[in-house]
């Protein structure tokens, strides 16, 4: 007897079930998310879907390894970012801003696979065949062996890759993929998640690498639900803003390299640029003389980048102070504010206090906690400190200043840019080898900071 189709209600948002209709997620609190969709009993076997039923469990040291092969796509940024490469089999999930570039990193990626003979397959959901070929026209990524289609059925996309078996694999956007089996909209919690599923089984059991293109919510995640992202190998994020030239693109889970890696892109009228020293770029127009500006170094991953702090501090007109923070956790400058307010003894209660990272790029470490201290003081104090100096450290609620990570690093990359003076965490300095050209200063708190930069 068949069995009766039955409907619920799924969140766009988590991927929540119910069976009738509610204002708000009670998963995930999103309001007017739940959409009616129609769940009917699954009658694909196994073979369809590539699950391998009959597997049998084996010893992990009977497993015979074969050398890494990577594949590179001649972009040096975003094949380090990768980490290294390509790896056969694996599904990495970008997503990104409307207008920031994706499609673009993608169409060059594939290019610089095409050119070395490899046979790449772009699968564009939102683009006619007509529009790529225009695109590819301005970018200069023309080539034979690079194949692009318009396509939204996943099924077909499948017999696609079955057909003309392309050594690598982009679905622009995951968004975009429709499943004739399922009867909600393309877009929905059950689309993507089915969607990917067989995208997934189809890259594991060919060994095709497989890019995803996925959209973003307006709080920056990847829309649809979490599962997307346990799902895949690599999550890489694309960030920046539109009106500014420089792209970021960060990884955030990497089964095959190092997380927090970075890689930096300039956009150009021909698309995406490398930029090879983030740092010059990053201080090229830094101020000289300018109180407010501090110069530290943040570890992206295995990359050391020489940041620009800018603070400024200016009495208030109103009863509650601003902090206006962009760049920098808001909540961690405040409890510095705070530090230095009791261990200084600088009113800023009674200042507004603005903070920005020149160049657009976001730092989280609080290896820079010492630099926020800095800059504050500086612009409180109207007092610019010292050219070719580094700030470098971790600051506690007592005031002391804590030991950092890879600060070898970091110096050794402020060496290389021009700077003679750093600042850093006495505690380190234990531990840390000479290093010629540079005077390194050992402060434990951050009156003994203060001091030595005014």
């Amino acid at each position: 007897m068949k069995k009766k189709a039955r409907t619920i209600y799924c969140c766009q948002t988590c991927g929540y079930q119910a069976p009738k209709w509610m204002g708000k997620c009670p998963d995930c609190g999103t309001w007017d998310s739940m959409v009616e969709e129609i769940m009917v009993a699954s009658t694909r076997s196994g073979k369809n879907t590539g699950s391998s039923a009959g597997a049998t469990p084996v010893a992990i040291d009977s497993i015979e390894l074969d050398a890494e092969h990577r594949l590179h796509t001649r972009i040096q940024e975003f094949d380090r970012v990768l980490g290294g490469g390509l790896v056969s089999g694996t599904l990495i999930l970008i997503g990104g801003d409307p207008g920031i570039g994706k499609s673009t990193l993608m169409l060059q990626a594939l290019h610089g696979l095409a050119r070395q003979g490899h046979k790449v397959l772009y699968v564009s959901g939102e683009e006619s065949i007509r529009q790529l070929r225009l695109r590819s026209k301005r970018l200069e990524t023309v080539a034979s062996e690079l194949l692009v289609v318009s396509e939204v059925d996943v099924e077909s996309v499948l017999g696609m890759v079955e057909t003309s078996k392309p050594e690598v694999l982009v679905i622009d956007s995951i968004q975009t993929m429709y499943n004739g089996e399922l009867t909600s909209a393309p877009g929905s919690v059950s689309q993507v998640r089915e969607s990917t599923v067989r995208l997934m089984l189809m890259a594991k059991k060919t060994g095709v690498p497989t890019f995803l293109v996925g959209h973003v919510t307006k709080d920056g995640a990847i829309a649809g639900p979490k599962l997307l992202e346990h799902m895949v190998d690599t999550v890489l994020y694309f960030e920046g803003d539109r009106n500014h030239i420089f792209r970021i693109l960060r990884a955030v889970k990497n089964r095959f390299g190092s997380t927090n890696e970075i890689g930096v892109f300039e956009m150009k009228d021909r698309g995406l640029e490398e930029v090879a020293n983030p740092s010059a770029v990053f201080l090229s127009e830094r101020p000289a003389g300018a109180a407010g500006s501090v110069v530290t170094a943040s570890m992206e991953g295995t990359r050391p980048i020489l940041v620009e702090l800018q603070a400024l501090a200016s009495a208030t007109n109103f009863g509650t102070p601003r902090r206006t923070i962009l760049g920098l956790d808001a909540n961690r400058v405040a409890l510095l504010a705070a530090v230095m307010e009791k261990k200084l003894g600088m009113h800023l209660m009674g200042y507004d206090i603005f903070m920005n990272v020149a160049g657009g790029v976001r730092v989280v470490e609080p290896a820079v906690d010492l630099a926020i201290v800095a800059a504050v003081a500086s612009s409180f104090l109207d007092k610019p400190i010292a050219e070719g100096t580094l700030v470098l450290g971790e600051v506690g609620l007592t005031g002391e200043v804590r030991a950092i990570g890879q600060v070898d690093t970091r110096i050794s990359e402020s060496r290389k840019m021009g700077f003679t003076r750093c600042l850093a965490p006495a505690s380190n300095l234990k531990r840390l080898r000479d290093i010629d050209g540079i005077e390194i200063m050992g402060v434990k708190t951050v009156s003994e900071a203060v001091e030595n930069l005014f």
